[in-house]
């Protein structure tokens, strides 16, 4: 595990890892931020055994993350601030394990853009969220992808044409978090989560997680046979999904090997 990252924290231990923003208080994504964060999640694609990843913020800050830095979309930088954040989505997306956040103050811009991309968000009861670049005379190409599929396509549309806010509430409305906690069960709440997925099997929550983006946007049938072609030619082909079937008809508690 690498152990020269500075502007995130990033560790694995029983079976989750956990990348925490550490440039309180905003956590604002630099290049060099942006470029840790993909470090990390590239490692943990080479982990079979994660069963998940958690983003959240260090002790201090102020906000989940307030976005990316405004003076990395000068002429010179624009390409490679892109190609820096695009490249964390995309690593996302490869690496199919399930993903966490726990957002306490402000998410916004691209700090929203990575709430969006996690499949389980766990919010604090005060935490903030949108997409403001509108009002700097841009808009944010992530969201503009992700959140109409999030949210639905009309409220998506209102939140980048207006740069409004949300708070946690019609945040989980609308379906952007999966919780609203009081700040002091963030932790007690990831904890009560982690639990359910640790008792899975870590390929079998990749599979799901690929079957899942295939199936997104695609024709039904188009979709249908792709997904079987996974569950038949990968899935069923690792250790774990014969373990489980045989732990079922033994009537016993299976024993992942995450193979």
């Amino acid at each position: 595990m690498k152990d020269e990252y500075r502007s995130i924290r990033f560790k694995i231990e029983d079976h989750v890892a956990r990348v925490t923003f550490a440039r309180p208080p905003l956590n604002i994504f630099n290049i060099a931020m942006m470029r840790e964060i993909d470090s990390a999640l590239t490692e943990c694609m080479g982990r079979r055994d994660v069963v998940a990843v958690v983003f959240d913020a260090s002790a201090g800050s102020r906000a989940f993350s307030a976005g990316v830095a405004v003076e990395e979309h000068a002429a010179e930088t624009i390409y490679q601030m892109l190609e820096a954040f695009h490249a964390i989505f995309r690593t996302l997306e490869l690496m199919a394990k399930p993903t966490l956040a726990i957002v306490e103050g402000a998410a916004l811009g691209g700090g929203c853009e990575l709430v969006a991309a996690c499949d389980i968000v766990v919010s604090g009861a005060r935490a903030r969220y949108g997409q403001p670049e509108i009002k700097l005379g841009v808009f944010p190409p992530v969201a503009a992808v992700l959140l109409p599929r999030v949210i639905g396509e009309r409220r998506a549309r209102e939140l980048l044409l207006t740069g409004e806010l949300i708070d946690a509430q019609e945040a989980l409305r609308l379906g952007l978090v999966s919780y609203v906690v009081e700040s002091e069960q963030l932790e007690a709440k990831l904890q009560e989560i982690l639990a359910r997925l640790r008792e899975l099997s870590a390929p079998a929550l990749e599979a799901t997680r690929r079957a899942l983006d295939i199936a997104r946007g695609r024709p039904f049938a188009e979709a249908l046979a792709r997904v079987e072609d996974l569950y038949l030619n990968e899935l069923m082909k690792t250790e774990d999904a014969h373990e489980g079937v045989t732990a079922f008809m033994e009537k016993r508690k299976p024993e992942w090997r995450n193979k």
